[in-house]
């Protein structure tokens, strides 16, 4: 009883094979149908040479005058005597049915290639009382000496004795097999008996041929892909019969087809995914019995993960043979089309990694596009740092981005900082604005007013009391819950992010300062500094600075950096006594290099400079530095675009009414003593107030309607009332946005020049009188032009010789 029970525990605790074991089982089956399928059309061919050998052979023997006897077996006199007698009838002895079957076996080749030595008829059938042991020994043997065959396992055959294994020989060519091949090939040569050629298609006849197998292949992915829409849960087959499509081997309309499944895969795995991760079933979910339609969603489940799996490691390997530009022995595709499937391949990745972020493999798929954002090939690196940025946009929980972050930062560090400059502003993307934000659940949970316990003695039975009681513990608890931990998570992963993405460019700050990096890095500072721990921030600060010292970096990053130290000192550094005088210094420095050319796009991050150090900080600015930087401004605003002029007396403007005392730049009486130094780097000491904002004057003349509105505006003294006012439509804008609006990147002027008034036409010619000033140049100039007419061509060499030197 005990055995009994032993045995019966034994079998309930046998493993079920894994579902790795099935896919690895599946693999094995599929190389081995190949193996089948090869060793059979090896079989067919070598069967049909060895016909045509036969029949050849047959053929010279009958055309030969002297044909070998087929028998040579030594016979008895008298059995010859016989023979000849027999052979020695005429055969007008014969049946005429007689003769004509022996003239139709003799056309056929089995009958005059046979044996006729034996007894045995061509189709012999099996005899029934054959023992097992005749058979054994009839069978060859083989010889020790012969070496062992390599041996394909193929699947088991489950009996109810048992589990069969069964085993196939590897099929060998041999030398000997190869000569003859040759052998044969050089008899069909000389008998002229040749297969029938195979039809040559001319280049005409071979592209219409390709455009209708083409047509077919669409048609049936259509097919395929239609049927697989209207019901997913029961077309799983036809989806992997899709999927098998990615093996097209066809060299006519394999790199298409191969491309149009690609994409018509992700298009469908981006509609009948569901909107959950599907996870593996547990060992006792497996073994639990179930409904038909949960069994049917499960199955459904396990195909769709297996399916897509088995879709992302095509495509990856699709990238991996682009990559190591490795030729596949099949020759299908070539080398010039892998560039073309794996770009396919990539958008394809792409395409899902924004599509389906909380779907199984999205890790998976980020470690494939990261990499691929430092690709040599500009348009892939452009649609992974694309897609990468547009899921950094739409990721509001952040769980996605924290992933990203994490294998770029290990990139950066894995390849020594030699990546390229887009892949860390793709960072500039991410959506944190705040971390570490801890408040209680009672703070951040929406106030509901709940009934006091007066109100319930005075309202309610002791029953509804006490139901009442239950409920609003319940609905208190579901509002802490729904409020507390949405947030908290997000909190909790945005600080973790933002701490990887601080780790990456303190990095680079520390060991890569002549990087092509830092451009990124200080911009990256410059947009999350308000975020950083107060515990690095006089590090940072002297950082920022030696940099800036170092007179190492372009005009562009000693921007970036400014922007960095006053974003630090506006956010959290507010608390410390940190005087930046040394930052607008820089900054002052910095204004006069930057002109109408390459550094006219800087003019964007010195505004959004000026709006930090003046605007947000005007308590710690002095009158004398405010007054230079509008001067300085009013100068820097006659060498740039229209679109920075308008910004940047758009700044003046604020920066006016900031500060009231500033119109004495007005005024032509100097104030106090001293003299007006330009040059001078310190705004400090330069005295600004000893001089007049005379740009003004220049820039109410400039070709630019709107310059000249905001410098006639300025010059009255920037008034909110009045004539020389400016509309809503500039007043209301800022500093920014006037610059962005206003720009030529477009190659169009803003607003539009008015149309020009068709001129007056003088003998075919467009000459307008009216241009001339002088009457009498009018006069000269139609004498001359008729003389023209009379004599021909106009000698201009005359006329200037003519001419007085000046």
């Amino acid at each position: 009883m005990g055995r009994l029970l032993h045995i019966i525990k034994r079998k309930n605790t046998k493993r079920v094979p894994s579902f790795r074991k099935l896919l690895k089982t599946s693999k094995i089956k599929l190389d081995n149908k190949l193996k089948n399928k090869q060793f059979k059309q090896q079989s067919t061919a070598k069967k049909y040479r060895k016909e045509q050998r036969k029949l050849r052979q047959a053929v010279k023997d009958v055309v030969s005058k002297t044909p070998l006897p087929l028998d040579d077996k030594k016979k008895h006199p008298a059995e010859r005597q016989e023979e000849e007698e027999e052979e020695a009838l005429p055969l007008d002895m014969m049946d005429e049915d007689d003769l004509k079957l022996m003239e139709e076996l003799a056309q056929k080749a089995s009958f005059i290639t046979r044996d006729l030595s034996s007894n045995e008829p061509v189709h012999a059938r099996k005899r029934k009382n054959e023992s097992v042991i005749e058979k054994y020994e009839k069978m060859p043997r083989r010889m020790q000496t012969e070496p062992e065959k390599e041996v394909i396992h193929l699947l088991p055959i489950k009996d109810k004795h048992g589990i069969i294994p069964q085993t196939m020989e590897k099929p060998v060519v041999r030398v000997e097999e190869e000569q003859e091949e040759e052998d044969v090939a050089e008899e069909m040569e000389k008998t002229q008996i040749h297969a029938e050629p195979l039809p040559v298609l001319s280049p005409e006849e071979l592209l219409v041929y390709r455009r209708q197998k083409l047509q077919e292949k669409k048609i049936h992915i259509a097919a395929l892909a239609s049927a697989i829409l209207s019901d997913p849960e029961s077309n799983m087959k036809k989806l992997k019969e899709l999927r098998a499509m990615l093996m097209e081997q066809d060299p006519n309309v394999a790199v298409t087809v191969r491309k149009l499944v690609m994409i018509s895969l992700m298009e469908l795995f981006k509609d009948i995914t569901p909107s959950y991760k599907i996870r593996p079933l547990t060992e006792r979910e497996k073994n639990t019995k179930v409904r038909k339609e949960t069994q049917k969603l499960r199955e459904f489940e396990e195909g769709l993960v297996s399916q897509y799996k088995f879709y992302l490691e095509n495509l990856e390997q699709t990238v991996k043979d682009w990559k190591q530009r490795k030729l596949k022995k099949s020759n299908v595709v070539s080398l010039k089309a892998y560039k073309g499937l794996a770009e396919v391949a990539v958008k394809c990745l792409c395409e899902l990694l924004v599509a389906l972020p909380h779907f199984n493999f999205h890790n998976n798929i980020i470690v494939l596009i990261v990499p691929l954002m430092n690709d040599a090939s500009k348009q892939v690196s452009e649609m992974c740092c694309d897609a990468v940025k547009i899921l950094f946009k739409q990721d509001k929980l952040g769980f996605a981005s924290l992933g990203v972050v994490k294998v770029i930062s290990g990139l950066v560090k894995s390849r020594n900082y030699d990546v390229r400059p887009e892949v860390l502003m793709t960072l500039l993307h991410l959506r944190i604005k705040e971390v570490e934000v801890k408040k209680d659940a009672e703070d951040i949970a929406p106030k509901k007013k709940f009934m006091s316990y007066k109100e319930k003695r005075k309202n309610l039975s002791r029953m509804q009391r006490k139901w009442k009681k239950a409920e609003e513990k319940l609905e208190r608890e579901l509002l802490e819950a729904e409020a507390s931990e949405s947030t908290e998570k997000k909190l909790k992963l945005h600080t973790e992010t933002l701490n990887i993405v601080f780790l990456t460019y303190f990095r680079i700050l520390k060991k890569a300062q002549k990087s092509p990096l830092l451009p990124a890095v200080l911009e990256g500072l410059a947009k999350f500094a308000h975020l950083i721990n107060l515990e690095f921030f006089d590090d940072l600060l002297l950082v920022l600075h030696s940099l800036i010292v170092s007179g190492a970096l372009s005009h562009r990053e000693s921007l970036h950096c400014i922007l960095s130290a006053f974003h630090i000192l506006s956010g959290q550094g507010d608390v410390l006594n940190i005087d930046p005088l040394k930052f607008y210094t820089h900054l002052y420095k910095t204004l006069f290099m930057l002109h109408a050319g390459a550094t006219n796009e800087d003019v964007a991050i010195m505004l959004q400079c000026l709006d930090v150090m003046f605007t947000k900080r005007r308590k710690q600015v002095s009158q004398q530095r405010a007054l230079a930087f509008i001067k300085r401004l009013s100068t820097l605003a006659l060498q740039v675009l229209p679109n920075s002029s308008i910004g940047i007396l758009a700044t003046n403007r604020t920066l006016m009414h900031t500060f009231p005392k500033s119109d004495l730049l007005l005024d032509n009486e100097s104030q106090g003593s001293g003299l007006y130094l330009p040059e001078l780097d310190e705004p400090e000491y330069c005295n600004a107030q000893n001089t007049a904002l005379w740009e003004l004057h220049a820039l109410q003349r400039h070709y630019h309607p709107v310059v000249q509105k905001f410098a006639a505006h300025l010059a009255a003294g920037a008034p909110g009332e009045g004539s020389q006012a400016l509309g809503h439509e500039f007043s209301r804008r800022s500093p920014m946005e006037h610059f962005e609006s206003y720009s030529m990147k477009g190659m169009a002027f803003n607003p539009r020049v008015p149309s020009v008034a068709p001129k007056k036409k003088f003998q075919g010619k467009s000459l307008p009188e009216e241009s001339f000033l002088s009457e009498d140049l009018n006069k000269l100039l139609k004498v001359h032009l008729a003389k023209s007419a009379a004599q021909g061509a106009v000698n201009f060499a005359e006329h200037l010789q003519a001419l007085p030197v000046s």
